[in-house]
């Protein structure tokens, strides 16, 4: 009875060695090959020409709302405690607008990033799958993640996958 578990166990560990031996490793380089797209070029000149533009339309809030700031001190003692109060208020509005203005630029260039980058993901996913399964691969390690810490050239599909893309 002993004898036939440690035959059994044994057979399994032998199926799993030889599963394993079976299967077929490769990597890429992800951030390489990201790189040499022209289309993640073009995606990230406009991404910064979006964030330039947003930029610039919150330094003319800024300096619309210190110019304020500034007439209000230059005529303060032309305004009773009442209207000052009135006019701190409308400072004060004007600050929260440029504050949630800030914020909402942040997500809208997400988002811009998003958009114009995710297709382009897609498009690379697409190629390693397919070299994936022209070539018998059953696992892609992306080597610019650091998970791979040995890997010999031939496994290298980023020559394969440039071609898929055109590169």
């Amino acid at each position: 009875m002993f004898n036939t578990k440690i035959t059994m166990l044994l057979a399994v560990m032998l199926l799993s060695i030889t599963a394993l031996s079976a299967q077929k490793f490769g990597y890429i380089n992800s951030q390489e090959l990201i790189q040499e797209l022209p289309e993640v070029k073009e995606a990230n000149s406009n991404i910064e020409a979006f964030q330039s533009q947003l930029q610039r339309k919150g330094q003319e809030m800024i300096q619309s709302l210190q110019v304020k700031y500034q007439e209000i001190e230059k005529n303060r003692d032309q305004y009773s405690p009442v209207q000052l109060e009135a006019e701190g208020q409308k400072l004060k509005a004007e600050e929260a607008k440029i504050l949630e203005f800030e914020q909402s630029s942040q997500q809208k260039i997400l988002e811009k990033s998003e958009t114009l980058l995710q297709p382009i993901r897609q498009r690379i996913e697409t190629a390693i799958q397919e070299v994936a399964n022209e070539n018998g691969y059953t696992y892609i390690f992306d080597y610019s993640l650091g998970f791979v810490l040995y890997a010999d050239e031939s496994t290298n599909i980023g020559p394969l996958v440039k071609a898929k893309l055109g590169l």
